[in-house]
């Protein structure tokens, strides 16, 4: 009983993703927020409700609370705050340039503690068969060279949600000039929400896929492992992270079975 493999939790549906946090909030916020139909207020409530939702929605999708989904969830709640108070708008560019702000400190802060927060990010098991990276590291004796590595590939990241800092800030500080509670104020914010995929997220995914595949090639080049043994075979059921790292044992058990002096020599 203790052997049968456990069911994974179904992965997120990236469209889902998008609808629920840009496509629909920033439809209501341009379309839905005039005096003759949802209102400022209610629009902008309406609007974040979708992103917030999801967000408590992954929580128990997952089990555990997601520190992206959590710092997202933190965020539309701070929007919601500038807003309903009506503060001046230059407070929307200083939010949606601290979050990313303060997620490049934790990077770096975190980074000669226990849970480094590029574990969370991209040294997991979710992408990496990290038991067997970290015991062909041993056998070469490349575990140094790899804080190495895991220093630069965190610096690289840090780097990136600078960026990503300075882009939200200029972004928030063009489109959003309405003073809160105005139909104007939540057309601006759908605006912003709308170009931030393609100005922001989408180089920012890029440059994340350049970090991780700099990643793999250096563990490549410390472990001697080839590419798919380094990855996390999508397709499969097992979760069990002790399997992934003795994938290669059942052939060996077979192939010593089938060639007695192969038994013999370690006998």
């Amino acid at each position: 009983m203790s052997n049968m493999p456990k069911s994974k939790p179904k992965r997120e549906n990236p469209f889902i993703n998008l609808l629920l946090n840009i496509a629909v909030p920033t439809i209501i916020l341009m379309k839905f927020s005039g005096p003759e139909e949802l209102g400022a207020r209610l629009g902008l409530i309406v609007a974040l409700l979708f992103p917030i939702t999801y967000g408590v929605f992954d929580y128990f999708r997952i089990k555990k609370i997601n520190f992206f989904s959590a710092l997202g969830v933190f965020s539309i709640l701070m929007t919601g705050g500038i807003a309903l108070l009506e503060l001046d708008p230059k407070y929307i560019a200083i939010k949606e340039a601290g979050i990313p702000a303060l997620i490049a400190i934790a990077f770096l802060v975190t980074l000669k503690t226990r849970s480094p927060l590029i574990k969370l990010f991209l040294y997991n098991d979710n992408l990496l068969q990290t038991a067997r990276i970290e015991q062909s590291l041993e056998e070469n004796g490349n575990s140094a060279a790899f804080e190495r590595t895991f220093f630069n590939a965190t610096a690289m990241i840090a780097a990136s949600f600078t960026l990503s800092s300075v882009l939200n800030y200029l972004l928030a500080k063009w489109v959003v000039v309405s003073a809160p509670g105005t139909e104007a104020f939540n057309e601006e914010l759908g605006r912003m929400m709308a170009l931030s995929y393609p100005v922001i997220a989408i180089p920012s995914l890029i440059l994340t896929f350049g970090i991780l595949f700099y990643l793999v090639r250096r563990i490549m080049a410390l472990t001697g492992l080839k590419f798919e043994q380094i990855l996390v075979d999508m397709d499969s059921d097992s979760e069990d992270p002790q399997a992934q790292g003795d994938f290669e044992q059942p052939s060996q058990k077979q192939q010593n079975q089938a060639e007695p002096t192969a038994s013999k020599q370690e006998i």
